[in-house]
């Protein structure tokens, strides 16, 4: 038996395997910091921003090393610029409602005399405040495009849009025919979790009530599945955050159609 030392460079089985070691060490270092940087950069997918080569090999090491400013990507729509506060709208008073009844005259041939529709637009009686103005200003910004309502609200000022909005939140609100022959559909008092789909109840009334969210309580059952599948579509992009696109594009067709049935209080 041996009594040399085992860790000794004496011994060409420890020289050898300081050797092996060390080899593979500079290979990753050469292919980590030198090869796949260099692809990547020759590519063209962040050499400019960082660099070149040598901002790729910072960034491979975890610096950060600042580059010029890139270009970004904006959408080719416009969207919503309301900011939704608690006191955007505060301060209506008696003179507002009435300002917003002399209006609202142009405005009752689709959303009815007492903001209640025949014709499948949305009823506005007992609306939100906030709702109305913040659609109002869309419409005239084009943040939401609508053939009709755009020419309507184009000579609106700032406050007729709050006097309307005002007037119509004065007006009270459709009686609800709740669905008694089954119970409230899962997309409503629970969405889907698994997908990011939270409860519509949760903005819309039944759970919660959050600013800005349209009270569908009595809405036509078509209207609410139009503007779904506008959301789903892109085509409708003047919610805040996207936060009604995100969720209606992973919701099925079933659960749109059970949402707009529900909300309308009867199976339709």
């Amino acid at each position: 038996m041996s009594i040399e030392p085992l860790f000794t460079f004496r011994n060409r089985w420890f020289t050898t395997s300081v050797a092996v070691t060390a080899g593979l060490f500079l290979v990753a270092a050469l292919a980590g910091f030198l090869w796949l940087p260099s692809l990547q950069s020759n590519r063209g997918q962040a050499a400019e921003g960082a660099g070149g080569i040598w901002g790729e090999i910072c960034s491979a090491a975890g610096v950060f090393r600042p580059g010029p400013a890139k270009s970004v990507t904006k959408p080719d729509f416009r969207g919503t610029q309301v900011a939704l506060t608690p006191t955007l709208l505060k301060g209506a008073d008696a003179a507002s409602v009435g300002r917003g009844a002399t209006l609202a005259l142009q405005c009752s041939m689709c959303h009815g005399a007492r903001g209640l529709s025949e014709a499948d637009s949305p009823n506005l009686a007992g609306q939100h405040p906030l709702v109305i103005y913040k659609q109002l200003q869309d419409f005239k910004s084009g943040a939401r495009s609508s053939a009709v309502m755009e020419p309507l609200v184009a000579k609106l000022t700032d406050q007729d849009m709050r006097d309307l909005a005002a007037f119509y939140a004065y007006l009270p609100r459709a009686p609800w025919n709740i669905p008694t022959d089954a119970p409230p559909p899962r997309i409503v008092i629970s969405g889907a979790p698994v997908r990011g789909i939270a409860p519509c109840g949760a903005c819309h009334g039944t759970l919660s009530m959050k600013p800005g969210a349209a009270w569908l309580d009595g809405q036509s059952p078509v209207y609410i599945r139009a503007q779904l599948v506008a959301f789903a579509a892109g085509t409708r992009h003047n919610d805040i955050g996207q936060q009604m696109r995100n969720i209606a594009r992973v919701m099925t067709a079933a659960e749109i159609d059970e949402a707009a049935r529900y909300y309308a209080g009867a199976q339709q």
